[in-house]
């Protein structure tokens, strides 16, 4: 390693000596590291392109279920939704028996390790709506449907200061990740008062592809409109 004396410091690469800044000052150095062909064809480095491998799978993986429901999560999911998902997907593609490391995919994966995932967790369900549910989905139909029975909203609702009415969004969806295509349908439920009022019972349904063997997805929240 040899130390820049000159009255311009330089910093970048010129030939095989890169130029830089350290606590030392200016230093520089002869390039090298290991090529990327050597990387991509020896043995030696196969877990160093395996890892790369199934990141990539998961990356493309939670992009497509964020944009299976982009119209619901785009104004409530928090900064960190993505980085989370993107977790959460790498751990659906690790539970993957069938493949070998370097090939495992979501499809053989456990993506039920999704269920309950939380697109916003500063303000997650449970500490949002205490009414009881029941939620079900229906392969052969294609239906994914969520009831609630009558309810009081003063009691059985955190809502946020100024808020008048809610209303309850349900999206399900039916993701191809190898394809990644997906189908997707919306239900929403009236605007409902936030006040003394019981709220009639709710039945929230969507329908994708009957007899599908691709997954199933649903989620479901409650945003509030102020007036």
């Amino acid at each position: 390693m040899a130390k820049q004396n000159r009255i311009i410091p330089l910093q970048g690469t010129i030939g095989n000596i890169t130029f830089y800044k350290s606590k030392e000052g200016y230093l520089a150095r002869e390039k090298g590291g290991i090529s990327a062909n050597r990387i991509a064809t020896d043995p030696a480095f196969a877990r160093t392109r395996e890892n790369p491998a199934e990141f990539g799978r998961a990356g493309k993986a939670y992009k497509m279920l964020l944009t299976a429901f982009r119209t619901l999560v785009m104004n409530i999911k928090d900064s960190y939704t993505s980085s989370q998902l993107c977790r959460e997907m790498m751990k659906v593609i690790q539970a993957d028996t069938v493949n070998v490391r370097g090939q495992r995919n979501v499809i053989d994966g456990e993506a039920e390790l999704l269920k309950s995932f939380e697109f916003n967790s500063n303000s997650r369900l449970g500490v949002t709506l205490f009414a009881p549910y029941t939620a079900a989905i229906d392969r052969v139909a294609g239906t994914l449907k969520v009831d609630l029975p009558v309810f009081n909203p003063i009691d059985l609702m955190a809502s946020p200061a100024g808020a008048t009415h809610f209303k309850i969004l349900v999206g399900g969806a039916e993701v191809d990740f190898e394809a990644e295509t997906f189908v997707n349908s919306v239900s929403t439920s009236e605007e409902i008062p936030i006040g003394g009022s019981a709220t009639p019972e709710l039945h929230l349904q969507t329908t994708v592809t009957g007899n599908s063997t691709k997954p199933f997805s649903w989620l479901w929240v409650s945003p509030f409109t102020s007036r």
